[in-house]
């Protein structure tokens, strides 16, 4: 049996109590500064991450999402949107056969797309693009070879430290995210995305109703319960045909 994440593992056949590592403050250093690096030693997810070769404890994030709603298959082509520092594109380099040693099963295709330079990732294509340029999109599906199957979307906007602010910036950042995806996608395609929980999504949620035909929105487990963000799933890209005609007739309202 394979324990859940952030389950101790009792290995002397007693209760033991988990122990937790403190971090000291230090000189020139803020509290909030202690606390962040005390809970990030803490974390379950962040130790797995470490001893599992992630980039990050996001990775866990899209391992769930996708053992819920499987979307990243052997020989899916997959687009990483602001893909920083690549945990998100590990993950799916080792679900879509990227690096070909499943040899029973289709290779695919990964390509990470950040405004910062990245760490090469095996099994990735790695570019430095601005997914928000006019050619980007025509970049993407030269690089791929075709149109993608997925894309997905861990960004998030910079923060301005006041929260409806930054919620309205990451919704119109996943906004945009949306729209790209619609260029890029194979009919039939997914697109995941990570938003903030708060009431100005409306909008998105319409685009991706109007588009796709399942949208859910989701907390993976890995997702901190502190935190407001969430994800939105949406399956079967209606095709880019349609999704014109909807966006005209929305436009026409």
């Amino acid at each position: 049996m394979t324990d859940k994440p952030g389950t101790p593992k009792n290995t002397s056949g007693r209760g033991q109590r988990e122990l937790r590592v403190r971090v000291k403050t230090a000189k020139g250093r803020k509290l909030s500064s202690t606390l962040w690096l005390e809970r990030q030693l803490n974390d379950p997810y962040v130790i797995r991450a470490r001893k599992e070769g992630y980039r990050g404890r996001a990775a866990f994030k899209i391992l769930e999402l996708d053992d819920k709603y499987q979307f990243l298959k052997p020989g899916a082509r997959v687009v990483d949107l602001g893909c920083a520092p690549g945990g998100w594109c590990q993950v799916a380099v080792a679900r879509v056969n990227a690096l070909g040693d499943r040899p029973a099963k289709p290779v695919g295709t990964v390509l990470g797309v950040d405004l910062q330079a990245v760490e090469p990732i095996a099994g990735a294509q790695i570019h430095q693009l601005d997914f928000l340029d006019d050619a980007a999109d025509g970049l993407v599906k030269g690089w791929l070879g075709g149109p993608a199957d997925v894309v997905m979307s861990d960004m998030a906007a910079a923060s301005s430290g006041h929260k409806g602010t930054d919620h309205l910036r990451i919704i119109a950042l996943c906004e945009a995210a949306a729209y790209f995806a619609m260029d890029v996608l194979e009919e039939g395609g997914t697109f995941v995305a990570k938003v903030l929980a708060g009431g100005a999504e409306n909008s998105l949620q319409t685009i991706l109703k109007q588009n796709f035909r399942k949208v859910a929105n989701v907390k993976p487990p890995a997702s901190r319960a502190d935190s407001s963000e969430k994800f939105v799933v949406a399956q079967g890209f209606r095709g880019r045909d349609r999704a014109v005609d909807d966006l005209d007739e929305s436009d026409a309202d």
